[in-house]
């Protein structure tokens, strides 16, 4: 997520990462958006002991051994999630500022913005370091390397399909791979039965995906690669972005590409939401008046620290963003 809407906002601001209801006669049309239940992570039951040291190939090729995870580093906040419902959170001595759920918040954050400061995460010496192939600056993680720390480079999270894996991944690098293991099958059985459960209608609504930020004029949509299509296909919807055309990751809003999409839905994070008025806000932007979801005020709103994680509360999201559409009783 980083990466993508790095790249489409490059040229406008640094990002600061800090979706109610679709059309059908059998569909509820809440007028105000709701979001995500609370904040917080839910550990694997039993507290496992790493098994340690284990040599691990991270997804940049490189062969890393960790000898030691009492000091751990995550630079994602999806990362930071699947260390603590490992139950290994009382070892994670930072965060990334995307780190938002509960159990994290007193960590010192260890971005600015999203560049790591090699600095602020040296100053905690660290024995592990989790980081993601968009992490950067490259200039800092040489640094972090530098100076003997062990970093391990995870592919992001692109869809549905990367949750197990992702946990997998991260616990064997944890020298924990039973527990890897048992929160991937729980995390994967309760996608499952979220989708089991969502409506099937003969016509399938769209769902336009929004990066908002109001406080500088910031105006996207999602397109093919914005890492939203998983998450929307498998609540039944369809990608409206995608769909329409749009290549690119994220694309400046404009009514022609509003119109062309033309969403039953708007899935937004919760923030950019916020930055932009909420939804009587958000119905000014230039074309979202004139597409079914502006008309309706129909709006998907997801928390921002967990929306794209695709990780151990994915089933969390998915649910929200059925009962959002379908209305109370969906995916229950």
């Amino acid at each position: 997520m980083r990466t993508r809407l790095a790249g489409a906002l490059l040229s406008v601001l640094a990002l600061t990462l800090t979706a109610t209801a679709c059309g059908g006669p059998t569909q509820a049309s809440p007028k105000k958006a709701t979001t995500t239940a609370a904040n917080r992570v839910e550990p694997l039951t039993d507290t496992p002991r790493p098994k340690l040291p284990v040599t691990v190939t991270g997804a940049d090729g490189g062969k890393v051994t960790v000898r030691e995870a009492r000091r751990i580093v995550p630079l994602s906040g999806s990362l930071s999630e699947i260390v603590f419902t490992l139950g290994l959170g009382d070892r994670v001595v930072a965060r990334d500022i995307t780190a938002t759920f509960q159990q994290a918040a007193k960590l010192p954050v260890v971005t600015r913005g999203h560049d790591v400061s090699a600095e602020s995460v040296l100053s905690l010496k660290p024995d592990l370091v989790l980081a993601e192939t968009t992490t950067g600056p490259d200039e800092a993680m040489d640094q972090i390397r530098a100076a003997g720390v062990p970093v391990l480079v995870v592919d992001p999270a692109q869809g549905l399909a990367d949750v197990g894996p992702r946990i997998r991944t991260v616990a064997e690098a944890l020298g924990v791979p039973a527990a890897g293991k048992e929160l991937a099958d729980r995390s994967e059985q309760r996608i499952a039965a979220v989708r089991k459960a969502v409506p099937h209608n003969s016509e399938k609504p769209r769902v336009a995906f929004l990066y908002l930020r109001g406080s500088a004029s910031v105006y996207l949509i999602g397109g093919k690669g914005s890492g939203a299509t998983s998450l929307i296909e498998a609540a039944g919807a369809v990608d409206a972005g995608a769909t329409s055309g749009l290549k690119k990751d994220f694309t400046a809003i404009t009514s022609e590409a509003l119109v062309k999409a033309a969403p039953d839905a708007i899935l937004v994070m919760t923030k950019g939401l916020e930055s932009v008025g909420g939804i009587d806000g958000l119905v000014k932007i230039p074309g979202v008046a004139q597409t079914p979801a502006g008309l309706d005020r129909r709006v998907v709103s997801i928390e921002d620290g967990v929306l794209l994680n695709y990780g151990p509360r994915t089933d969390q999201v998915l649910k929200s963003v059925v009962r959002q559409l379908y209305g109370k009783g969906a995916a229950e």
